[in-house]
């Protein structure tokens, strides 16, 4: 992994603690951004019928089944 890390900083031209520290600040904005997006998800109301059930997958993207 080490011999990994340095070829893959060389390659970019950057310093190991650079290239390992924009590593680790990528993942870290994804990790924001997939908290952000799962809290939005689950404000949402569910998709409710009249008859109090939830939709099945199909009918909440009006797909058909295929035969």
């Amino acid at each position: 992994m080490a011999r990994w890390v340095r070829v893959e900083a060389a390659r970019r031209d950057l310093s190991v603690s650079r290239f390992l520290a924009d590593l680790v600040r990528t993942q870290m904005l994804s990790e924001r951004r997939y908290r952000q997006s799962l809290r939005s998800a689950l404000a949402r109301k569910p998709c409710l019928r009249s008859d109090g059930r939830y939709l099945a997958r199909e009918e909440l993207h009006e797909r058909t089944r295929v035969r």
